[in-house]
């Protein structure tokens, strides 16, 4: 099925998803010092089951408001997302974190190839020069080097899931399923992540302050983000999503300068005017063949 979405709706499901990269972005510079005392994949299990808990006790009966299909589409979102989550956990422990991010925002790239593919989606010149402008964006923000190895690889596969589940949460979402969809979503995630972290044991925060940062990531960039982007992604087609979401690493350069104490530096300004630009021509770009025909395949 297609619909088309007012210019107001758009408006907001854009602002919904730059707030979700927004506090993405925040996460870099508040955590650096908890993942040195808490190993990623027990940090990622517990910080999504507590965002699962604490979107289960806003609205408990969601997940049963779902139909049959949904859940299972629900599931399989999970899955992915998951999986994403612990092959970029892996990706990391053997690359640079700037590499890590580079490889990662990928999924710009892949996004559109995986909705023209799979949904037969199509994407116009002006969607295609945006995901480009983004790419070398990312690059300048991210790249001193790039040398391709088991590290990169497992992040390049993760960066496929990834966009993935972007596609497939622009064909599957709706309004009306966007809570119930986010708790099934970040309850399966929990679970992949447990899978990943028990068998090394489990390692908990051990001070109030880094309680404070677990709680920050599994409420705000957890349990909201996937909420806002659950919501914002049954008003926008794919790849407009995937572009918007590259302000993640411009939000994560200038929490690291304004708090973090890093300086400012010429790649810095000249990656981000990049993505800045793409997500400006994808937002003004003609509409028809995009947003005007999102494909949403829900029930």
């Amino acid at each position: 099925m297609s619909t088309g979405e007012s210019p107001r709706t758009s408006a907001l499901a854009t602002l919904a998803l730059l707030s979700v990269t927004a506090t993405w972005g925040s996460t870099f510079f508040l955590i650096k010092d908890l993942l040195d005392r808490v190993p990623v994949a027990d940090f990622l299990a517990v910080r999504f089951t507590v965002a699962a808990a604490a979107l289960f006790l806003v609205a408990p009966r969601a997940v049963g408001r779902l139909s049959p299909l949904a859940r299972r589409r629900g599931v399989v979102l999970g899955l992915v997302y998951g999986a994403a989550q612990l092959l970029q956990t892996a990706g990391l422990g053997q690359t640079s974190a700037s590499v890590s991010g580079f490889v990662t925002g990928m999924y710009v790239v892949m996004t559109p190839l995986f909705a023209a593919l799979l949904f037969r989606t199509r994407v116009d010149r002006t969607a295609w020069i945006a995901v480009g402008l983004a790419t070398g964006g990312l690059a300048l923000l991210s790249l001193q080097g790039l040398v391709f190895g088991l590290g990169e690889s497992l992040t390049l596969a993760a960066a496929a899931l990834y966009a993935l589940h972007i596609v497939g949460l622009g064909a599957w979402s709706a309004p009306a399923d966007a809570l119930g969809l986010s708790v099934l979503q970040i309850a399966v995630i929990a679970a992949v992540c447990w899978a990943g972290a028990i068998p090394g044991g489990v390692v908990l925060p051990a001070s109030g302050p880094d309680w404070a940062s677990m709680l920050y990531m599994a409420l705000v960039a957890g349990a909201f983000a996937l909420l806002a982007q659950t919501w914002a992604q049954a008003h926008m087609s794919a790849t407009r999503a995937a572009v918007v979401m590259t302000m993640e690493p411009v939000f994560a350069a200038g929490f690291a300068v304004a708090f973090g104490g890093e300086s400012l530096t010429v790649r810095m300004v000249a990656g981000g005017a990049l993505v800045v630009a793409a997500m400006y021509l994808s937002e003004l770009g003609p509409r028809h063949g995009r947003d005007a025909e999102v494909t949403h395949l829900v029930t």
